[in-house]
C-alpha cells in the first residue's frame, strides 16, 4: 500500500514538473523563436551560399526557357494597368507571355485588359464570368499557359527588372527538384505608420523565417502569393492549386513537399507589393493567413502522423505549425486570465498581488522586446538593405503588435478553419477596397 502511494506521489511530481516546464516553455516561446529564426538565418547567410542568387548570369535569348507570367485579377482597376505596362516594357527577359485571368471582376478591369491587349502582343486574357477564387483562376490559367515555368504575379506587385533572369538561374543550374522559387517581398506604400512597420516585417520577420526554413528544413512553410516562380510540371504533379483552401500559397508549398519538391527562397529577388494601409484591412489579411495556415495543418496532420517516414519532409513544418497554434491559444487564454486576476486583485484591494502580476508581465514583455529587436536588427543587416534602418524606430511597437495580432487571428479563425477542412472550404476572394492614395508612398 505504501509503495503504491509513493508511486502515485512520484507520478504526480513528474506530471507537475512536465506541466511547469511546458508552461515555462510556452511563456518564453517568442523569445526562443526569435533566437531560433536568427540562428537559422545566419546559417543560411554563411552556410547555404549555393542557394543564394548573388552570382546570377544573363541567359542568352536562344537559351531562355519560356515563361508565363500569370496575373489573377479580381477588381484591380487601380493597379492593373501600371503592373502590366511595367512587365511588358521594363522586364529584362525576352521569352515570356503575360496571361491575365479576369475572375469575375465587376469594375473596369476587363475594359483595361482589352485595351492593353491592343498595345501588347505578349498579353493574353482569359475572362471567367463568376468569381471562383484565386486558386481556380490559377488552375484555369495553367491549362492555357505556354511556358514550362509559371510566375504568379499579383496585380499590385512589381518585380525587379532582373527578376525573371534571376529566377531562371535557380532552375537552370541548381537542383532539378526545385519546384518553385519565391521572391523577397518589399513594401511599395510606406507613407503610413502601418506601411513603414510592414517594411520591417517583410524584410525581417517574414524574410528571416523563410531564410531559416530554407537553411534548417531545406523547405518553406509558404510561398509568397505575390511573386513566386513555379515549375509547371510540379504544379501538374500535385493537381494544381487547392481550390478549397483560403490561402493557395501555403497549401501548394506543403503539397510540393509531399511529392519531394524543394521549395526555395530567393532573398535577392525583390518584388514590390502594396500592403494594407489601415488596421481593418490588415486584420482581414492576417485572419486569412492564420486560417489558411490552420487549414493546411488540420488537413495534413493525420496524413503525416500516420505515415511519418513517407512524409518525413513535412515533419518540421508540422512541428512548427503545431507549436505556433498551441502557443496562440496559450497566449490568448493566459492573457485573459492575467487581466481577470489583475482586475480582481485591484477590486479586492490586494495591490501588492496586482503589482506582482504587473511586474512579471512587464519583465516578460521586456525580454520579448529585446529578443525581437535583436532579430530585427540582425535581419535588416543580413538583408543587405541597410537603408531600411531608418524605419527601425517603429520596431518595438510593431513587434508587440505582431505578437499580439498573430495569436489572436489564429484563435479567431480556428473554428472557421475546422469548418472549412471538414465541411468543404472555398477560396473565393474579396479584393481590398483600395484608394489611389494607398498605392505608393
Amino acid at each position: 500500500m505504501m509503495n503504491n502511494l509513493l508511486n502515485i506521489d512520484l507520478w504526480i511530481k513528474l506530471l507537475r514538473s512536465v506541466f511547469d516546464l511546458t508552461m515555462f516553455t510556452l511563456s518564453i516561446y517568442p523569445i526562443l523563436g526569435s533566437f531560433f529564426w536568427l540562428s537559422g538565418s545566419l546559417c543560411y547567410r554563411f552556410l547555404k551560399k549555393n542557394l543564394r542568387d548573388d552570382n546570377w548570369i544573363t541567359i542568352p535569348e536562344q537559351d531562355q526557357p519560356f515563361i508565363t507570367i500569370m496575373i489573377p485579377v479580381h477588381n484591380e482597376e487601380l493597379v492593373l494597368e501600371r503592373t502590366i505596362r511595367y512587365l511588358c516594357e521594363k522586364v529584362n527577359y525576352s521569352k515570356f507571355e503575360i496571361l491575365a485571368i479576369n475572375d469575375g471582376s465587376t469594375d473596369r478591369s476587363q475594359e483595361i485588359l482589352e485595351r492593353l491587349q491592343m498595345t501588347y502582343d505578349k498579353l493574353r486574357v482569359i475572362n471567367i464570368t463568376k468569381n471562383s477564387g484565386k486558386a481556380h483562376a490559377f488552375n484555369v490559367g495553367i491549362n492555357f499557359a505556354k511556358g514550362d515555368y509559371v510566375l504568379s504575379n499579383d496585380a499590385d506587385t512589381i518585380p525587379e527588372p532582373n527578376a525573371l533572369m534571376k529566377y531562371m538561374n535557380f532552375f537552370k543550374d541548381k537542383n532539378p527538384n526545385i519546384c518553385a522559387v519565391t521572391a523577397n517581398s518589399d513594401v511599395r506604400n510606406r507613407s503610413s505608420l502601418l506601411g513603414k512597420s510592414q517594411t520591417l516585417e517583410f524584410s525581417s520577420i517574414i524574410g528571416i523565417i523563410k531564410r531559416s526554413q530554407a537553411a534548417i528544413y531545406d523547405s518553406l512553410y509558404a510561398y509568397s502569393g505575390a511573386n513566386t516562380m513555379y515549375k509547371k510540371s510540379f504544379l501538374i504533379a500535385v493537381g494544381g492549386f487547392r481550390q478549397d483552401r483560403i490561402t493557395e500559397d501555403i497549401s501548394i508549398a506543403w503539397d510540393h513537399n509531399a511529392v519531394g519538391g524543394i521549395p526555395t527562397f530567393a532573398p535577392n529577388i525583390i518584388s514590390h507589393l502594396i500592403v494594407p494601409n489601415n488596421f481593418n484591412d490588415l486584420y482581414k489579411q492576417r485572419k486569412r493567413w492564420a486560417q489558411g495556415g490552420t487549414e493546411v495543418w488540420l488537413a495534413n496532420f493525420k496524413k503525416i502522423i500516420m505515415h511519418p517516414f513517407k512524409r518525413y519532409t513535412l515533419l518540421p513544418l508540422l512541428a512548427d505549425a503545431t507549436f505556433s497554434i498551441i502557443w496562440s491559444f496559450f497566449f490568448v487564454i493566459t492573457t485573459i486570465l492575467f487581466w481577470l486576476t489583475f482586475v480582481v486583485a485591484m477590486i479586492t484591494g490586494n495591490h501588492a498581488l496586482a503589482n506582482t502580476y504587473l511586474f512579471q508581465a512587464l519583465v516578460l514583455i521586456s525580454f520579448e522586446l529585446i529578443a525581437g529587436v535583436i532579430q530585427l536588427l540582425a535581419a535588416v543587416i543580413i538583408d543587405d538593405r541597410i537603408q531600411k534602418m531608418r524605419y527601425f524606430g517603429f520596431a518595438p511597437l510593431y513587434i508587440l503588435f505582431y505578437w499580439i495580432v498573430g495569436p489572436i487571428t489564429v484563435v479567431h479563425t480556428f473554428f472557421a478553419a475546422l469548418k472549412s477542412v471538414f465541411g468543404g472550404g472555398s477560396g473565393i476572394w474579396v479584393s481590398p477596397q483600395r484608394k489611389a492614395s494607398d498605392l505608393d508612398g
